[in-house]
């Protein structure tokens, strides 16, 4: 089972019902949580679910009548659906998650919804339709958007190297898609290779170093996340080759992101929050009865050099 955490730590009193803090001499009541919320998180080892896994305990922190237990699953769907059963055991109210395989998970989420418990999806769905609320932006549109980016900076002509994020997640499969499909309308533009690197910095520098072994030639890169073109640029540098002297795009705009294009070193970069704050707000309408949407898209924006001053990275 994976790892669980819990925010708080003060001990129960169950006579009285009330958490105990003591603060030197001083004893603070505050009332016991009426309600919990489990998220099985696929893998801290990544900075962008990292930062989503910190916005959910930061966003439950302010509302004591909750409390919030993650477990990380470390990257393996098996033990993600261990995570799911065993917060289920715990007796959750609400169950987050963010699925790693859209397909071996979809019935383990009905599964939980059939025991009555929500299910709350962020930013990755299942084949399934059963959640009760999926919060997400545009995959599919952003994708669009990166290959248009691309055909204009290149003109309609030439090769573009594609760092792929975990492929068994829908948000993958929508990444690769969407840019596919816009793709079609330059016939002067091709894909050289697909290098899965799963949005780990380390994963996509050996991709890169693995694409320059086999002499491929490539005049762009469309990194399916900020981590991997934040690797790539690194596998460039080691090579003697200039970030900067070819275009590379990336999805998430955290602070590298911004920093690399300041510098002339990353074209651009796709806003996608963590959906934390999205998430528990949600999560605490269902928990006080009320009605939410079955899908929550959340606005994504393009940042280039001509806007990375007016917009903040998400973290």
């Amino acid at each position: 089972m994976g790892k669980f955490f819990s925010r708080g730590g003060a001990a129960v009193l169950a006579a009285t019902g009330f958490l105990l803090s003591t603060p030197g001499d001083v004893q603070a009541q505050q009332p016991m949580p009426r309600w919990v919320v489990g998220f099985a998180q696929d893998t801290l080892g990544n900075d962008w679910r990292r930062a989503q896994t910190e916005g959910l305990a930061a966003a439950f922190a302010h509302h004591p009548e909750v409390r919030f237990i993650h477990t990380d699953a470390g990257g393996n769907t098996a033990q993600q659906v261990q995570d799911i059963q065993s917060l289920v055991s715990e007796g959750v109210d609400v169950l987050i998650t963010s699925p790693r395989d859209a397909e071996l998970m979809a019935p383990v989420i009905e599964r939980v919804r059939a025991q009555g418990i929500p299910v709350v999806l962020l930013s990755r769905r299942t084949s399934s339709d059963a959640h009760t609320s999926f919060i997400r932006a545009d995959n599919r549109e952003i994708a669009r958007q990166a290959a248009r980016h691309l055909a204009e900076r290149l003109k309609g002509q030439g090769s573009i190297l594609v760092l792929q994020h975990i492929p068994t997640t829908s948000v993958a499969m929508e990444r690769t898609e969407g840019f596919f499909e816009e793709l079609k309308k330059y016939p002067g533009l091709s894909v050289v290779a697909m290098k899965r690197a799963d949005s780990l910095r380390d994963k996509a520098i050996l991709a890169i170093e693995e694409a320059l072994a086999e002499g491929l030639r490539f005049d762009a890169i469309y990194a399916q996340s900020d981590s991997m073109a934040s690797g790539a640029r690194a596998a460039l540098r080691r090579a003697g080759i200039d970030p900067g002297s070819l275009p590379i795009v990336g999805i998430d705009y955290i602070a590298e992101a911004r920093e690399a294009i300041r510098k002339g070193e990353q074209d651009a970069s796709f806003r996608y929050p963590t959906f934390a704050e999205e998430g528990a707000e949600i999560t605490l309408r269902i928990l006080r009865g009320e009605a939410v949407p079955h899908e929550v898209v959340v606005d994504s924006v393009k940042v280039t050099r001509d806007n990375v001053e007016r917009i903040a990275p998400i973290f």
